[in-house]
C-alpha cells in the first residue's frame, strides 16, 4: 500500500518469508548473497575506473547475446543493453565495470535503507506520527532516492531507451518504465497531492507514496548486475587460463653463440631458441639437438609427458621436464598452435546454437508483450480492485514490469556455450562453432581413416624388393628423392628411412603429384614414377610378379608401394603404421556408446583388413580415392544416418566438411582443421568419446536454463499481475520482483558454470 506514515491509515502486517506479500506495501528486503539482472554496461558516471591490465587499441567488441553486434572499444549492445566485452579475450582481466557497478551499489544502497527504514517503520511498529513530522520524513525520502534513481540508474535508462529507438525494446526498457512509474508518481503525489482521488488521501490529505520502492528496485538491481558480472567474468576462465600458458619471454641463440633473453614478441620464425629444464617451450617449432620430456597436458589434456629428441615437434606454451632442448621456430605468434586454440575457441563462444532459435523468437516479442500485460494489470485494478485502486493498480503493474526478464531467456544458451568452449580447449577439444556442440551428441555413425587417425600416422620404412637388375640402395634412392617433396606420411617414411640407412636421396627434377595415387619425375636421365598398383597399371608397369611378396606384406598390415623406371617395374617399399596405443579402447568406448563405427581408407583391402581385425569396427571400405570419400560420406548420409568422419590429412577434407559433424586431429594438416567442425589437439580418438560427453551435457544445460528462464517468466508474471490475490490475498512486491528478477539471471549463469 502507498507509504503515508499516518496513523490512520490502514495497517500492513509484516510480510511472510516467502516472496509475496499481503499488500501492496513492502518490507525492508534482505537479498540472498545470490542475485542478478542482466548486467551491462559501464556506468556512464564511472567510464574512468581503471583498468586491471590493458586492453589493446582496436579492440573488436561484441555483444554476448547478439554477436552480431561488433565495434571497436566497450560500449553497450543496443538491442539488449547488455555490456559488451573482447571478442577475443585477453590474458589481462578488465574489471573496471564490476568495480564501477560495485562502487554504484554500496551508495545506493548506503542511500536505500534509510528510506526503506522510514518508510516501513511506522507500519511496522504501528507508530502514530504528526503531520509535520510525516511531511519532514517524506522531504528526507525524496532528497535520500533521488540520487539513486537520477544517477546510479542513469545508464539503464540510456540503454532502455537505445532499445527503443533501435525497435529493440529489452529489459532496461521494463525497468526504466518501473522505476519512473513509481519514482513519478511519487513526484506527483509529494508536490500535487490535490489532483489524486479523495479516497487516495489521508486524514491530512496526504498521498501514499514509492520513493522506497524505486530506489529497492535500483538498489537490487545494481546487486544483480554485480553479482553477475562476477559470475559472468569465470566463464572465460578457460581462455584466460590457456592464455596464460604462454612465457613471456624466450632464449635465443645468436648466430655467434652467444644467448640471451628476449620477449616473445621478438621472436620470428627461424630463431633458434634454448629451453632449459622446468621452463615452458616459447614457441612452436621442432627439436634440433636434446632430448627431454615434455608436459603437453596444458593443451591436450592428457597426463603423460612425451619423449622430445632431434627432429620431433613441439608445440609453444608446454613444460620442458628434464632436459635441455634446442628448438627451431617455425610458427610463432597468431601463427602458433596456442594462438590458433584461443581464436577457434572464442569464435565458438560467440556462435549460435539452432537450440537458440525458440529464445530469439520469444525474446522478439517479450518485451512489447511484457508492456501490454502491465498495462492490462493496471486496467484491471483500477476497474475491478478494492480500495484505494490506483495504488494497487500502480503497485502491480509495477511489479510485472519489473519482475520480467527477457535477458535470462537471451543468455539461457550463449553462457552455456561459452563455458562449454572453454572447457573443451582445456581437455584438448576444440569446437568450431555451437551447433557442432549441439550436433555431435546425436551423431550415430562414425566414419574414421586409417593413417594418422586410427594409426600413428608416423608410418616407418620396413622393407625394401628390388626388381630387373637394381639394387635396394637405388630403389630406395630413387623414392627417397621423389618423396622429398611431398608432406604425405607414407613419404616421409621413405625419406626418414633413406637417410637411417644412409641412402643418398636422387636429384628429382620435373615433380609432379597424382592425387591418391603417388607422385611422377625425373632423375638420372630417367622417367620415375612412384606411386600404388592402379598408378602401376597406368604407365603399363606389371606389378604381377610381387602378388604373392605382396600379399604376405599387406596380411601383415604394411602399406606398399611401387616404384617404376622408364615404366618398367623396379620395385617396391613396404611401409608400416602401428596401431595408436590409445585408438582399441577409445573405439571400444564408442561402440559401446551406440556408435556404428566404419573405417574408410585409400589402401588396399588386405591391409585395411589386416589393421581391422584389432578394432571393434563394423565396417571396412578400401582403395576409396579421395574424391570419393565425400561421396561415401553422402551415401551413409542418404541412409538416415547421422555421420561424423574423423580425419587428418589434405584428401580428407572434402569429407570433413560433407560430414554432419567433421573431426580432425590436431597433428594432421591445416586444411583438414580448417574443413572440421571439432578439432582433437592431441590427434587421439579418446577425444571424441570427451567430446561426446561434453556435447550432451551442453545441451543437456542449456534446456534446463531455457526450461527455468520459461518457467520463471511464466510463473512470475501471473503473480506479479496478482492473480493469486483472489484466493490467497497475496500480491507481489515490487521489491522482491526486482530480487527474483535478479536471481533469474544469475541462476542461468551458475547453472551453466557447472558445466567447468
Amino acid at each position: 500500500m502507498p507509504n503515508d506514515h499516518h496513523h490512520c491509515a490502514p495497517k500492513t502486517p509484516t510480510p511472510p518469508k516467502s516472496c509475496c506479500s499481503h499488500e501492496p506495501a513492502v518490507a525492508e528486503p534482505t537479498p540472498p548473497p545470490v542475485a542478478s539482472c542482466c548486467s551491462h554496461e559501464s556506468h556512464d558516471h564511472h567510464a574512468k575506473a581503471k583498468h586491471d591490465g590493458p586492453v589493446p587499441a582496436g579492440t573488436i567488441y561484441t555483444c554476448p547475446m547478439h554477436p552480431e553486434i561488433r565495434q571497436v572499444g566497450p560500449g553497450s549492445c543496443p538491442k539488449c543493453g547488455m555490456a559488451l566485452e573482447p571478442e577475443l579475450p585477453s590474458e589481462h582481466v578488465d574489471d573496471s565495470e564490476l568495480l564501477s557497478v560495485r562502487r554504484t551499489f554500496w551508495i545506493a544502497l548506503a542511500l536505500t535503507l534509510p528510506v526503506v527504514v522510514i518508510a516501513m517503520t511506522p507500519h511496522l511498529f504501528d507508530l502514530a506520527i504528526s503531520h509535520s513530522t510525516a511531511r519532514t520524513l517524506r522531504w528526507i525520502e525524496l532528497i535520500l532516492s533521488a540520487p539513486v534513481v537520477l544517477w546510479a540508474a542513469a545508464s539503464y535508462y540510456k540503454r532502455g531507451w537505445l532499445g527503443i529507438v533501435h525497435r529493440s525494446p529489452n529489459m532496461y526498457t521494463l525497468i526504466g518504465l518501473g522505476v519512473c512509474i513509481a519514482f513519478g508518481y511519487s513526484l506527483i503525489a509529494t508536490f500535487a497531492p490535490t489532483i489524486f482521488p479523495a479516497e487516495l488521501h489521508d486524514a491530512h490529505g496526504m498521498v501514499g507514496v514509492y520513493f522506497e520502492v524505486a530506489s529497492s528496485i535500483v538498489t537490487l538491481v545494481l546487486l544483480g548486475e554485480w553479482l553477475e558480472l562476477r559470475a559472468r567474468g569465470r566463464t572465460s576462465a578457460a581462455i584466460r587460463q590457456l592464455l596464460g600458458l604462454a612465457p613471456k619471454t624466450a632464449r635465443r641463440i645468436n648466430a655467434d653463440g652467444t644467448e640471451h633473453d628476449v620477449p616473445l614478441a621478438d621472436v620470428h620464425t627461424g630463431d633458434v631458441l634454448r629451453v632449459r629444464p622446468g621452463e615452458k617451450i616459447p614457441v612452436d617449432g621442432r627439436v634440433t639437438d636434446g632430448h627431454s620430456s615434455v608436459d603437453e597436458s596444458m593443451l591436450t589434456g592428457e597426463p603423460m609427458p612425451v619423449e622430445k629428441s632431434a627432429g620431433d615437434s613441439v608445440t609453444g606454451a608446454t613444460l620442458n621436464q628434464t632436459g635441455s632442448l634446442i628448438v627451431q621456430a617455425e610458427r610463432v605468434g597468431a601463427d602458433s598452435l596456442l594462438s590458433q586454440i584461443v581464436t577457434l575457441v572464442a569464435q565458438a563462444q560467440r556462435s549460435r546454437a539452432p537450440l537458440q532459435r525458440l529464445a530469439d523468437q520469444v525474446a522478439a516479442w517479450f518485451v512489447p508483450a511484457v508492456i501490454l500485460l502491465a498495462v492490462a494489470t493496471f486496467a484491471a485494478w483500477w476497474l475491478f480492485g478494492p480500495e484505494p485502486k490506483l495504488a494497487y493498480a500502480l503497485v502491480n503493474a509495477v511489479a510485472v514490469l519489473i519482475i520480467a526478464c527477457p535477458c535470462a531467456l537471451g543468455l539461457a544458451t550463449p553462457i552455456s556455450i561459452m563455458v562449454a568452449s572453454g572447457r573443451g580447449a582445456q581437455r584438448g577439444v576444440l569446437f568450431r562453432d555451437a551447433q557442432a556442440i549441439e550436433n555431435l551428441r546425436n551423431v550415430d555413425t562414425l566414419v574414421l581413416d586409417k593413417t594418422g587417425t586410427i594409426t600413428v600416422g608416423r608410418p616407418t620404412l620396413d622393407r625394401v624388393i628390388a626388381l630387373n637388375g637394381h639394387s635396394e640402395s637405388q630403389v630406395l634412392g630413387w623414392a627417397a628423392g621423389l618423396d622429398r617433396a611431398s608432406e604425405h606420411p607414407l613419404a616421409r617414411a621413405i625419406v626418414a628411412g633413406a637417410e637411417q640407412r644412409g641412402v643418398q636421396p636422387a636429384n628429382v627434377t620435373g615433380f609432379q603429384s597424382v592425387t591418391g595415387q603417388g607422385v611422377r619425375g625425373h632423375a638420372d636421365g630417367r622417367s620415375l614414377v612412384l606411386g600404388n598398383k592402379a598408378l602401376m597399371s597406368a604407365v603399363g608397369a606389371n606389378a604381377s610378379s610381387l602378388s604373392d611378396q605382396i600379399a604376405d606384406l599387406q596380411r601383415e598390415g604394411r602399406t606398399v608401394v611401387f616404384l617404376s623406371v622408364d615404366d618398367q617395374l623396379a620395385g617396391a617399399i613396404a611401409v608400416g603404421d602401428a596401431i595408436k596405443d590409445t585408438t582399441p579402447s577409445a573405439l571400444q568406448a564408442l561402440k559401446q556408446d551406440g556408435l556404428r563405427l566404419v573405417m574408410l581408407t585409400g589402401d588396399n583391402e588386405t591391409t585395411a583388413r589386416a589393421v581391422a581385425k584389432h578394432l571393434p569396427l563394423d565396417e571396412v571400405i578400401a582403395d576409396v580415392q579421395p574424391k570419393d570419400k565425400a561421396d561415401v560420406i553422402a551415401r551413409l548420409q542418404s541412409q538416415g544416418r547421422r555421420v561424423a568422419m574423423a580425419g587428418d590429412g589434405i584428401n580428407d577434407a572434402p569429407a570433413l566438411a560433407k560430414a554432419d559433424v567433421g573431426i580432425a586431429m590436431g597433428t594432421g594438416t591445416d586444411i583438414a582443421m580448417e574443413s572440421a567442425h571439432v578439432t582433437l589437439v592431441k590427434g587421439d580418438l579418446t577425444g571424441i568419446v570427451r567430446a561426446r560427453h561434453l556435447s550432451r551435457a551442453t545441451v543437456r544445460n542449456i534446456r534446463q536454463n531455457l526450461f527455468f528462464a520459461f518457467g520463471y517468466n511464466a510463473l512470475g508474471i501471473p503473480i506479479a499481475a496478482g492473480v493469486l490475490y483472489p484466493f490467497t490475498g497475496w500480491l507481489l512486491s515490487p521489491m522482491l520482483a526486482a530480487l527474483a528478477m535478479s536471481l533469474s539471471s544469475v541462476s542461468v549463469i551458475s547453472n551453466a558454470l557447472r558445466l567447468r
